[in-house]
Parts: C-alpha cells; sequence; structure tokens
C-alpha cells in the first residue's frame, strides 16, 4: 500500500521516517514501554534506527503492518513525538492494533485519539471487519485506552503473547465497524444468549 497520512484535531499520523529515528529511540528508553511491549530491552540506538528505517517500510510495502509515527499538530505542520500506532498481523478481514505513548505525553488523550483515527481508517479503507486489541494482563494503561476508544473486552488467552521469550496471558477485545456508526463489509449476527434460545422440541 502506498503510504498514507491521517490528521486529527491535535495529531499527524504518518509513517514512520529517517527523521524520527532519534526521538524514537529516546521514547522507547522508558521503562514501561520496555516492559509493557515487545520492543527490545534494552533499547539501543540501531534498535531504533532498523526499526525507522528498514522494518516499519518494508512492512508498508508488503502490506503486514501499517506502522505510524503519531505527532502533535503545529501551525508550521509537525510537533514533537508523541507516540505509536499500528495495524498489523493481517488474517483475512481482521486486523490487530498496537500502540505506545511517550512518557512525557500521557494522561492527555492524544493515544485514544490516534487509535480512534487508525480504527476508522481500517474500517473504511482496509475493508476491516473485526480490530483486535491484546496487551498483557496488568497493562491497565493500554486497556484504559481500549475501552476508551470502545473496544469490548472479552477476556483472557492464556500463554497467547509471548514477550522478550516468555509466554504471557493476555486481554483480548475487539471494536466493530458498528460500533462507531460505520457500515461493515458482512452483516454481524450476534450469538443469542442461552435464555434466549427456545429448546427444540
Amino acid at each position: 500500500m502506498e503510504p498514507v497520512t491521517l490528521t486529527t484535531e491535535r495529531l499527524l499520523l504518518r509513517p514512520f521516517a529517517p527523521a524520527d529515528t532519534d526521538e524514537t529511540f529516546a521514547a522507547c528508553q522508558d521503562p514501561d514501554i520496555q516492559r509493557w511491549t515487545t520492543v527490545p530491552s534494552p533499547y539501543a540506538p540501531e534498535d531504533a534506527a532498523v526499526f525507522v528505517q528498514r522494518i516499519a517500510p518494508g512492512a508498508w510495502q508488503d502490506g503486514t503492518e501499517y506502522a505510524f509515527a503519531v505527532r502533535l499538530r503545529t501551525e508550521d505542520g509537525e510537533g514533537p513525538l508523541v507516540g505509536a500506532a499500528s495495524l498489523h498481523h493481517p488474517q483475512d478481514d481482521h486486523w490487530e492494533i498496537g500502540y505506545w505513548t511517550a512518557a512525557e505525553h500521557r494522561g492527555r488523550g492524544y493515544t485514544a485519539e490516534s487509535v480512534l483515527a487508525l480504527a476508522r481508517w481500517s474500517f473504511r479503507e482496509l475493508g476491516c471487519t473485526r480490530l483486535e486489541w491484546r496487551a498483557e494482563v496488568g497493562n491497565t494503561g493500554s486497556r484504559a485506552v481500549a475501552e476508551r476508544v470502545g473496544f469490548t473486552v472479552e477476556g483472557t488467552l492464556r500463554a497467547a503473547l509471548v514477550n522478550k521469550g516468555v509466554a504471557r496471558d493476555c486481554w483480548v477485545g475487539s471494536l466493530l465497524p458498528h460500533d462507531l456508526g460505520l457500515p461493515s463489509r458482512h452483516v454481524y449476527l450476534p450469538a443469542r444468549s442461552a435464555s434466549d434460545v427456545t429448546p427444540a422440541a
């Protein structure tokens, strides 16, 4: 896919570029990002360079991941790097979303704003019919963002997230197009509860 840029009221989401390398390295020194995401730990300048300059653009080209640098919008264009958000692990019409936020920009609603923009783009432009969120059990910050955007937390999956060589339990949730008032490629027929089902005679 050709790279695209998304904008919100306060943010600009665009594919990572070489100019993002230093700020990505600085943000990923945060212990919480290293603890709760799959970025390497310790995180070296070379890790940022490889991701920004090789991994991210390569994934855009082959359609396996769409990673966005999230920056503040300014009158002149771009402000500082706020964080990152990406769509990855495509399977049929389903995608998974991931994100991190630089420590100094947390608590201002930027992450929820960027996740919502990316969710709308996935439904409208990628034909996504289910957007999935996963986070290791205990990552309450990530869960708060997901719930604020409108994800339904569906449960806990055992050993479903491997981070730094360790299989960990994770929460899983989903967002569907109709949750945001958008049309879907498929008609959705929710399962009826057991109490609504009439046993066969």
